[in-house]
């Protein structure tokens, strides 16, 4: 709160399509989505438009033994994303999503007598959440050090075989890395109920791309232990890195997969989580039995979020956002490249889908909260770009224009310039 008094908040009056507008008529391009979650830009009249219908019928009616025809519409479409019989379960944001599949997980594995089987095991610079649990899941310390005191503390997979993208030949073979993963697994293996991981990419981490063949290899290594594998898509779902899930890049279907920012193309908070018929079988009981899956957020399947949920799906699909995003994507990465290429300020450039990213040169970090100060001066020149840390990145609406992405590289340019230089 303190940088308010040198560095004022933003006071938004309108957003539309890729664009942001402040109260003193400054025009912002959005390349983080709002934090990842406007995959299909601002005020989308259709979303609009569905929202106002589900408004003129209820806004919200407890979801507990009640249903109606939206919630159901949208439970088939998210349940055919992946192979075999799946079931809803919906929460209320993402961190709440992997909650629910971390409890769900550890509550399994009571059902089916497996009591040493109590821990996780998350991957190293991840991130799947705020609350305590997901933090202790979690890998950065600044967002979990201060909590350390509220949460386990669970084994993280560590040699993580990152790459620069789908064209790196580690992306497709991590067998060189993998024995000593693999060493780290077996350890835990007796005592873990789940492995989660962000598939693909690592957000907070720093958009960090890392080894679809090690996605297949744990995924084989998880069943043939009989560990569960949670999929935390909320970032990388709906297209963000070019297939449906993340997860489809290594063709996997794990056992649980959480959803959210994308599920409803940021239009109103919701959260999902897609988890297997077996898990659904071990909870299929009577009342009181020991096998009764108690978890409760208010707004569950909120009618107006899944309303736009539902209307995004169908966008995503109406409006060949695949297609799109194959046709967007390399403009994105070839950008990123030319940024650090005329610039000579960034380095370990890297992407996927509409995800690109590059590191400021250590060398040119001579102050702190060296990417701050580039955010501070691209808002000045148009641009809500915030950095993680000193790793400058985009990952802007999915049906983002060409001109824009121009725009915003233009503005990146100038602002790492004009910060560093």
């Amino acid at each position: 709160m303190k940088d308010y008094e040198s560095f004022e908040p933003l006071e938004i009056v309108r957003a539309e399509g890729s664009y942001l507008y402040t109260a003193d008529g400054k025009r912002l391009i959005d390349p983080l989505s709002s934090w990842w979650c406007k995959s299909l830009g601002h005020g989308h009249p259709r979303i609009r438009a569905a929202v106002a219908g589900q408004m003129e019928k209820f806004e919200h009616v407890i979801l507990a033994n009640t249903v109606n025809r939206t919630i159901a519409a949208l439970s088939e479409r998210l349940a055919a994303l992946l192979p075999g019989r799946r079931h809803l379960f919906y929460g209320g944001d993402g961190s709440t999503a992997v909650e629910i599949a971390l409890k769900m997980s550890l509550h399994a594995m009571l059902i089916r007598g497996e009591t040493k089987r109590t821990r996780f095991m998350a991957l190293e610079n991840g991130y799947h959440g705020e609350t305590a649990l997901t933090l202790a899941v979690s890998d950065l310390g600044i967002y979990k050090e201060p909590y350390r005191a509220l949460a386990p503390d669970y084994p993280m997979l560590k040699g993580i075989p990152y790459c620069t993208g789908v064209n790196d030949p580690l992306f497709t073979d991590c067998g060189a890395a993998w024995p000593a993963l693999e060493v780290q697994l077996e350890r835990e293996k007796d005592t873990l109920c789940a492995v989660i991981v962000e598939p693909i990419v690592q957000g907070a981490g720093g958009m960090l791309i890392y080894s679809a063949d090690l996605l297949r290899r744990l995924r084989t290594w998880t069943e043939k232990n009989g560990i569960y594998l949670i999929a935390d898509e909320i970032m990388t779902g709906f297209y963000r890195t070019g297939t449906p899930l993340a997860g489809d890049h290594a063709g996997i279907a794990p056992d649980l997969v959480c959803l959210s920012k994308g599920l409803t193309a940021g239009w109103a908070a919701m959260s999902a989580v897609v988890l297997s018929g077996e898990l659904y079988n071990l909870f299929y009981a009577d009342y009181g039995t020991g096998r009764d899956f108690l978890h409760s957020n208010t707004y569950a399947g909120n009618a107006l979020a899944a309303a736009a949920a539902l209307e995004a799906q169908k966008i995503y699909e109406d409006d060949g956002i695949a297609a799109r995003v194959a046709a967007t994507a390399p403009v994105l990465q070839r950008l990123m490249r030319e940024t650090a290429k005329e610039t000579n300020l960034l380095t370990n450039v890297r992407g996927i889908g509409m995800i690109a990213a590059a590191d400021i040169k250590p060398e040119f970090i001579k102050a702190p909260r060296t990417g701050y100060r580039v955010y501070r001066r691209a808002i000045e020149l148009g641009a809500l770009l915030r950095p993680l840390g000193n790793t400058i990145y985009w990952l802007p609406p999915l049906n983002i224009s060409l001109q824009t992405l121009e725009e915003l590289k233009s503005i990146t340019v100038r602002a790492l310039r004009d910060t560093l230089l």
